[in-house]
């Protein structure tokens, strides 16, 4: 509770803490809009495929043109400003670059700026989350012992609902469930990047005017996102998810500590410390009153009748037997709040999350029937969708997880609602990421 003072204190001792940032879409664009009215912080290096869209963001957040000119790395240290390019390796290599936030996106290419990150001692964000759900426990290990912090980005529902875990178990509870609200209905599992405005409830003129992706808020829609956002919340703190995935049970806020419960309580757990998505729709399609869409939550055991008496002196939200309680947010304010794991990492050399366990893996299942010869074309996409699995499971069929599912051609026709298989995909095995992939299940499944 002590971030700003710290912050400021840097800001007064001239001792900012460096960030390099690799990316600059929509999420980073948040953050850009947050880092002038934050004290101790410098954004002294941005690295994009395309500097004129990151200068045209910065523009568009209200950074004065000078702020972010500097000729060079070097140039924008000396000058607390900010230097834009497109050179990653520079950035990550540079030795006053304290640490790295990584906002690709691309999960793929996320694996190779972390490795690097890591082999140059800078701490690492990671936003691209995609990548850390299929080697997230192997970057946290190798950087453990290059002893630097590897961190989910605060902002992202993973690191809430870490937080909110964190919060129940440091406070004495044992966690029931925790997980995420979404906008769910089975037939958005086939949703593409051409249908996604008319699901998600903008329009496409809004869309563009916003910067979204439609491919990226097609991940959301569609499922893959939230399968992936509640892999990172199991690997890093230790929940598991159900044998079939997630289930999307219907439910407003009030309801969540009746759904969190165990089958045989009345609820649809089918054991503790479980991951789950709550739906903001009825099955009919229409919305559900002071739903969880936007937010996080956490279910927890009173553990005991004072306990369960204290929950209702002071009016806790808890299932019809009292017992179990609930904590939620109902919104996340995304890139806006990364600044919160910058601070934590600076000052505090912690984490706002980390993969420390393989409990559970995205795989790629087949959107629709696909042919021997056609290119995967990643989540969010036409051709496959994410399926939370429990990390046993998904290795033990030799499951091609999402993150990887995107670029190679299929050898083998697949169904609709087949899961694709390593064997199914003409992958090269030289690949980085697959290397990185192949080198985390040898050491933890």
């Amino acid at each position: 509770m002590n971030l700003y003072r710290k912050l400021s204190q840097l800001d007064e001792s001239d001792k900012a803490i460096r960030v390099g940032l690799i990316g600059a879409g929509k999420f980073a664009t948040m953050y850009l809009a947050q880092i002038p009215k934050t004290p101790g912080i410098h954004l002294a290096g941005i690295a994009d495929l395309l500097p004129d869209n990151a200068r045209n963001n910065l523009s568009k957040v209200g950074w004065p043109e000078q702020q972010y000119g500097a000729v060079s790395l070097d140039d924008a240290i000396s000058k607390r400003s900010t230097f834009v390019g497109d050179n990653w390796e520079q950035l990550v290599q540079h030795p006053d670059i304290d640490i790295i936030i990584e906002a690709t996106g691309s999960p793929m290419a996320a694996v190779s700026h972390v490795l690097e990150a890591i082999e140059h001692g800078k701490h690492i964000v990671m936003v691209t989350v995609e990548a850390d759900v299929f080697c997230g426990p192997l970057l946290k290990q190798k950087a453990d012992t290059a002893g630097v912090v590897y961190s989910l980005a605060y902002g992202d529902q993973p690191a809430l609902i870490c937080e909110l875990v964190d919060w129940a178990r440091a406070s004495g509870f044992n966690v029931k469930a925790a997980g995420r609200g979404h906008k769910w209905l089975p037939q958005y599992k086939q949703s593409t990047p051409e249908t996604v405005w008319d699901h998600w409830g903008v329009t496409e003129e809004d869309a563009k005017l916003g910067g979204l992706n439609p491919k990226m808020f097609n991940s959301f829609l569609d499922g893959s996102k939230p399968a992936i956002e509640s892999t990172a919340v199991c690997n890093a703190s230790d929940l598991r998810p159900a044998a079939g995935g997630l289930v999307f049970p219907s439910g407003s806020v009030e309801d969540i500590p009746n759904l969190m419960r165990l089958k045989s309580e009345g609820g649809m757990l089918s054991h503790d410390g479980q991951v789950e998505v709550i739906s903001s729709l009825r099955p009919d399609g229409t919305e559900i009153p002071y739903h969880i869409r936007q937010g996080v939550w956490v279910v927890f055991d009173s553990g005991s009748e004072y306990v369960k008496r204290c929950f209702g002196e002071y009016h806790t939200l808890t299932d019809s037997s009292g017992r179990y309680g609930c904590m939620y947010k109902r919104w996340h304010l995304i890139g806006l709040e990364v600044g919160i794991s910058v601070a934590s990492i600076g000052i505090r050399n912690e984490s706002t999350g980390c993969a420390t366990y393989f409990n559970a893996d995205v795989v790629a299942e087949a959107k629709r029937n696909l042919k021997a010869g056609e290119i995967l074309d990643g989540e969010g996409g036409y051709t496959v969708v994410g399926q939370l699995s429990p990390a046993k499971e998904s290795i033990s069929i030799n499951a091609l997880p999402l993150g990887l599912a995107q670029g190679w051609k299929l050898k083998n026709s697949v169904g609709i609602g087949e899961i694709i298989r390593w064997e199914d995909v003409v992958i090269d095995e030289t690949n980085t990421a697959v290397k990185c992939r192949k080198a985390m299940e040898a050491a933890f499944a």
